[in-house]
Parts: structure tokens; sequence; C-alpha cells
């Protein structure tokens, strides 16, 4: 199938509510341009160099999403361009792309990363320090940064009840925040979470936005 079918299939299993990033990591520009003809506008990458390459070189309509884990000495590489950083794993790299959009006089969109898998090797926040976060002031702290929902990434697993405790422990922890920090605050709204495997547990458990990449473009070329 083409990758412009391979899109038909998905959105039609995607509500209108729900964001999809279309994660073109490691494929090269052509892929992106045939997903770009049939209407899509949002592209996630993982590597920086990757990405800001890509950028100077595509439509310039294009939103770029960062799903990587994100380093601090790369970060201002990305922050003139990207439209949201969904990986911020640290209050370090919050306090470095608060730095670097605070130079450039830009206010950059940020999911905080939270640690949901029983693997180890996921980054994030568990609840706890999210609150000691939030508590601590972090809002006024960090002015140039809009944070603007949380992020997470399940256990690679083929236990689906498993996965699906993950994404609704993943939803109890943002209506959790949002309620005690945010309020009726609107721009913190986003879940992300849900990949091209798990995307359709990952929308029933309330996830507004979901990165999917093999199912679109096939076996990546690393």
């Amino acid at each position: 199938m083409s990758i412009a079918s391979n899109l038909t299939y998905i959105r039609n299993q995607i509500p209108a509510r729900v964001k999809l990033v279309c994660v073109s990591k490691f494929h090269p520009d052509e892929a992106l341009m045939e997903a770009y003809r049939v209407g899509e506008r949002v592209f996630g990458e993982s590597k920086v160099q990757e990405m800001s390459g890509k950028y100077e070189r595509l439509p310039k309509d294009i939103e770029w999403h960062f799903i990587g884990h994100l380093q601090s000495n790369k970060v201002k590489y990305i922050v003139p361009y990207v439209s949201l950083i969904h990986g911020v794993d640290s209050e370090k790299i919050v306090a470095e792309i608060d730095k670097q959009a605070s130079r450039i006089g830009r206010k950059v969109n940020c999911l905080l990363q939270v640690h949901i898998a029983a693997e180890e090797t996921k980054f994030g926040f568990d609840e706890p320090e999210l609150i000691d976060f939030f508590e601590s002031g972090a809002l006024d702290r960090y002015p140039n940064v809009q944070f603007c929902g949380l992020m997470g990434m399940a256990t690679f697993t083929t236990d689906k009840m498993q996965v699906q405790h993950e994404f609704e422990k993943l939803k109890t922890i943002f209506n959790r925040i949002k309620n005690r920090f945010f309020g009726h605050d609107f721009e913190f709204n986003e879940i992300s979470t849900g990949m091209s495997d798990d995307f359709p547990i990952a929308i029933l458990c309330g996830s507004t936005m979901v990165r999917i990449g093999s199912s679109i473009f096939g076996t990546r070329v690393y």
C-alpha cells in the first residue's frame, strides 16, 4: 500500500478531536512530501540534526514535533522553529528550553513526559515529582515555556490489558495535575500517547494526540 492509502486507513480510525503526528524519523524527504500532498502537516522527529535539515528543506507550513529524548546541548537548535516538544523529561531540560526561548523572545510549547511503563529504560517524571515541580513555582519560574499537557509511552508488550492500564494511569495523572494547577486553562489539554501498535487503545483512554510512524511510512531506513 502507498503512504496515501495508509493515511486514509489510519484517518478512518482517528476521531477529529485527536491530532495525528506522522512520525517521519529516518524517512526521506520524498516520503514526507507524499504525506504532505494528501494534507498532512504535522510531522514528528527524534533527532535534532535530522529534523533541522528537514525543516530547512521542506515547506514552511509544516508543524514540527520533537518526539525523542532531548539533550540540553541540542535545545538551542530547535527552539526557533519547533511547534511542540513531546518528551520533556526533567527540570534541567525545562530550564534550558526556557533559557533559549527567552533569548529569542519565544514561548515554546512542551509536554512533560511521565514514566508510566514497567520498563526502567523509559524516561520521565513520576506523579510525586510532577506535583513537586508545579508546587515549587515552575509556572512562574519558566515563563517562556508553555506547558500544554503530558506525554507517555506504554511498556513494549503484547499484553493489551497492561498497555490499557498504563494509558489509564496517564489520564488519571493528567486530570489530577490539570485540576490542581491549571483549572480551566485550556492551554493544558493535551495527552500524547499511542503509536502504531496501540493507538486505538490510547484514544479510548483519552489520548488527544497519537504518534504513528511505521503504519504510515513502512519500515524505517536507518
